[in-house]
């Protein structure tokens, strides 16, 4: 019986620190998730995934995008640089277009 009673209280023990460890990763779960690290570290991975051309390091990649002064819109720097991308292939073949025109007058 004596055994079986200090096996309890170390299971009980055991228990209790377990419940505690627990409590305290939720605890720092809602902490992570309330100061918008989970957030950051979601978009951050996300736009990892998506990129189309895989940086040779991904955790340099992280630390760049993670490493923005927090006043950035990174994704609106993002669409505005596609749209600007888009811009200057359609003004590229329009000067192609207009080389031509000029090429064929001249003839």
């Amino acid at each position: 019986q004596r055994r079986s009673n200090k096996e309890s209280d170390r299971n009980k023990r055991a228990m209790s620190n377990y419940q505690s460890a627990d409590a305290k990763k939720e605890e720092f779960r809602r902490y992570l998730e309330k100061s918008g690290v989970i957030d950051a570290l979601t978009k951050v991975l996300v736009g990892l995934y998506e990129e189309p051309d895989k940086p040779p390091s991904a955790v340099d990649y992280i630390r760049k995008y993670l490493g923005t002064p927090s006043n950035v819109d990174v994704d609106a720097l993002r669409s505005e640089n596609d749209e600007l991308k888009a811009r200057i292939k359609e003004l590229t073949r329009s000067v192609d277009d207009l080389k031509s025109s000029l090429k064929e007058a001249r003839s």
